[in-house]
């Protein structure tokens, strides 16, 4: 007689994954001690917290409030629209630099060590270290969200490109033409729309940030916000961040006919 098929399991046990989760919840609980994350202090934050909304009805609408929201807003919207110029315009070549298919090993090792380098630090940390370098002001906020914009863009250009189809490169390669004409010819075509794509998101994502890096000294509307808080003026508080939300609102909806736009 024939041995018995052995009996399979549907669903096996997967012993690693399991470990790791109780790993992970061990030291969840761990961390949580030693940093002193307690129930009793989110209680207190809550009632706290309560208390700081409530100061802030009704939102403050005053003429000379209107008129530093204005100037702030207008600031904010200055420095995230000369970050993303300035900042796209470097990703592109450096992206294409930091393609492994495209430029030799050493070039697109430098390109990405300098890629790396741009997306390390947190918009606000570069936009204190160029406060410290250049002052406060606008200037500071400008450098800061161009870094940023470079490690962010300069990274997704360098993957759409690994990622192109290399037939429509040979072919404009087989022509004899200079590397730049097969970047023009070959390689822009398929990359354009997502580059378009990349760069209406980093200008919503710059419209964002350029109220954190005020907060520290990169002008635009974050320093009218940090003046607001340091006055206790929490009412207006409310307005400046009412009003973010509804030009981050509008950035979005641009960025998203800009994307549809260029499919």
């Amino acid at each position: 007689m024939s041995a018995a098929p052995a009996r399979r399991v549907a669903f096996p046990p997967n012993w690693p994954a399991r470990i790791g989760a109780l790993v992970l919840l061990a030291y969840v609980a761990y961390a949580s001690t030693i940093l002193d994350i307690t129930w009793a202090r989110f209680l207190i934050g809550l009632e706290h917290g309560q208390r700081f909304i409530s100061r802030m009805f009704p939102p403050d609408f005053a003429p000379d409030k209107i008129e530093l929201l204005y100037n702030g807003m207008l600031e904010s919207l200055q420095i995230a629209i000369l970050a993303t110029v300035f900042g796209t315009l470097i990703s592109l070549p450096l992206g294409i630099a930091a393609a492994r298919n495209l430029s030799p090993l050493p070039v697109a090792w430098i390109a990405r060590l300098v890629i790396v380098i741009a997306r390390t630090f947190h918009p606000v940390i570069i936009a204190i270290l160029f406060v410290k370098a250049v002052g406060f002001g606008t200037l500071a906020g400008v450098l800061a969200l161009t870094v940023a914009s470079i490690g962010f863009v300069s990274k997704l250009v360098a993957d759409a490109v690994e990622e192109t189809s290399m037939k429509q490169i040979e072919a404009v390669r087989s022509t004899g033409a200079p590397f730049l004409g097969i970047i023009v010819m070959g390689l822009i075509p398929q990359v354009l729309p997502r580059f378009i794509g990349f760069t209406a998101y980093e200008l919503d994502s710059n419209l964002r940030n350029s109220a954190l890096v005020g907060i520290v000294g990169g002008g635009g509307i974050g320093a009218t916000l940090f003046t607001a808080f340091q006055r206790f003026d929490y009412d207006f508080v409310l307005t400046i961040v009412l009003t973010i939300i509804v030009l981050v609102m509008i950035g979005e909806i641009i960025s998203g006919a800009m994307r549809r736009l260029f499919q």
